[in-house]
């Protein structure tokens, strides 16, 4: 949501978001259980929404947690949602749970992301993946997808890597957009400049696709002398009242054929 120097006050900020989720002020009144007189008068300053109206419009127009607070202060309303670093001692509880679930998931690949994709915490098992990473891109804040993307990352290992880059980039363009991110927008072209498969490299000699599964797209990439099958799934958390939570994101990657799941098992 590209936004001007006219985008200063609660109004104009809602109705990017509104257009951003592509409904009209007639939809966004009936979801809100409001009226189109109200949400036009709103979005036009003629009236000043109170606290909990900006928060009910924001959810239904599914505006990320970071921006909720934007649009509060726009209004003229303090923020409703903290940003807690994850080292804080409130924080305890949260970092002992992620870490038992990475640790449960070994020896499969599993990993805490942030908002940009930066790597909070990982479990043993995604080093079975990083032989031969240049070291510069290991370092902290290690960054999922420079890791994932670039040429002296994972990506000359990735069998599939045109179908898994094209994944990756739809993903990163969609969160952009879904949070108006000129930061992850930034990241995304970063990203989307690296060289790209000069064939497709995901095609057999038949001409049908090696990575075609019956029910998700694998992450085909060659370790340990010998090609890994994994799928891959990402969870968040439900309803987060924290601007810090509402952007962590844990990736795992699971077997997709019996022969990764045996190498799992031998390398652990």
């Amino acid at each position: 949501m590209a936004r001007t120097v006219d985008d200063v006050n609660v109004g104009s900020l809602l109705r990017g978001w509104r257009k951003l989720r592509r409904i009209t002020q007639l939809e966004l009144a009936l979801k809100a259980d409001s009226s189109a007189r109200h949400i036009s008068f709103i979005e036009t300053g003629r009236s000043t929404p109170s606290r909990s109206m900006v928060l009910h419009l924001a959810e239904h127009l599914d505006v990320p947690v970071r921006e909720r607070n934007s649009l509060l202060l726009a209004a003229g309303y303090s923020p409703s949602y903290p940003e807690t670093s994850l080292t804080a001692p409130a924080m305890t509880t949260l970092r002992a749970g992620l870490e038992q679930l990475l640790t449960a998931y070994e020896p499969h690949p599993a990993l805490v992301m942030d908002g940009m994709y930066d790597v909070v915490t990982a479990n043993r098992g995604v080093h079975v993946l990083l032989d031969g990473v240049a070291g510069h891109l290991l370092q902290p804040p290690m960054n999922a997808m420079r890791l994932t993307l670039h040429p002296q990352g994972l990506a000359p290992r990735i069998r599939n890597l045109g179908e898994w880059r094209a994944h990756l980039l739809e993903r990163m363009e969609r969160q952009a957009a879904l949070r108006s991110s000129e930061a992850l927008r930034s990241l995304y072209e970063e990203v989307a400049a690296y060289p790209a498969p000069a064939g497709d490299t995901s095609a057999g000699p038949d001409g049908h696709s090696l990575s075609a599964h019956p029910y998700a797209l694998p992450l085909r990439i060659e370790a340990g002398g010998r090609v890994l099958s994994f799928i891959s799934t990402v969870t968040t958390f439900n309803t987060p009242m924290d601007v810090t939570v509402s952007e962590l994101a844990v990736e795992t990657f699971l077997p997709a054929d019996p022969e990764t799941a045996a190498a799992l098992q031998a390398a652990r």
